[in-house]
């Protein structure tokens, strides 16, 4: 069934069909960011209760969700390639992994400084603030792994048995609000529904989660082909490709 899919496990075709995406992806991200990023900030309504500081929400809200799509890519391609022993998704664990890090890494400050004003404090073991620091370890748990061993193959195979446990945490971020008493609010966008938010507030944050998607697939690709580089510099190709810059 995913047989159109071969020609994609060889690294060259790989490599090449990263680079026709990644300007595409790049610019379609900037400009996204920028259209949520503006209509979100200076020109949708303050919010009844809190007031401009929710505005961060078209910051914070993308970065949590794709902090947890880019584990869950990183966890599907893991599995793949222990299954299947294919390279290029080996090679995709490694890429995704410092981009989902540092979404999370902004998912969490972004929260600490909406917390601030909202909770007066920056910080509470929450559970929701709490799973969400895991999978920030859990990320560079994959990367330490990965570089931990001499043998390469090695680490990223032991990295992506971590990738591929540790998606059991990503139910705990998302149900975390129902499951247990905590500060953090509950489902907003997530409840096609009836989304708990106007509509004047949707749209722009919907843009920018298109951004962040974008943003994340950009990264993802300039990444892995830095990874196919570094894993097949010894093959004709690779030189020639150097010679020919």
């Amino acid at each position: 069934m995913f047989r159109w899919l071969d020609p994609y496990a060889k690294p060259e075709t790989l490599y090449h069909f990263c680079g026709r995406l990644l300007p595409w992806l790049l610019i379609s991200a900037v400009l996204t960011l920028l259209l949520g990023g503006v209509w979100g900030l200076a020109f949708t309504p303050a919010d009844y209760q809190q007031g401009d500081s929710y505005r961060i929400i078209h910051i914070h809200v993308p970065a949590a969700i794709w902090s947890m799509g880019a584990y869950s890519s990183m966890a599907v391609a893991a599995f793949v390639g222990l299954v299947w022993q294919i390279r290029v998704a080996q090679w995709s664990v490694l890429a995704i992994a410092p981009v989902g890090a540092v979404f999370t890494a902004i998912a969490l400050v972004t929260g600490a400084a909406w917390g601030k004003p909202m909770w007066g404090t920056w910080w509470v073991w929450d559970a929701r603030l709490t799973s969400e620091l895991v999978l920030l370890f859990l990320y560079l748990g994959v990367l330490a792994l990965a570089g931990a061993f001499s043998d390469q193959q090695r680490g990223i195979k032991v990295a992506s048995l971590l990738a591929i446990v540790g998606v059991v945490n990503l139910p705990i971020i998302h149900y975390s609000v129902e499951w247990w008493n905590t500060l953090h609010q509950g489902a907003t966008i997530t409840k096609f529904a009836k989304p708990s938010i106007d509509a004047s507030m949707l749209w722009p944050l919907l843009i920018s989660l298109l951004g962040f998607a974008l943003l994340l697939a950009a990264l993802t690709c300039l990444r892995l082909r830095s990874q196919i580089l570094k894993f097949e510099q010894h093959r004709p190709w690779v030189r020639q490709l150097v010679e020919n810059n």
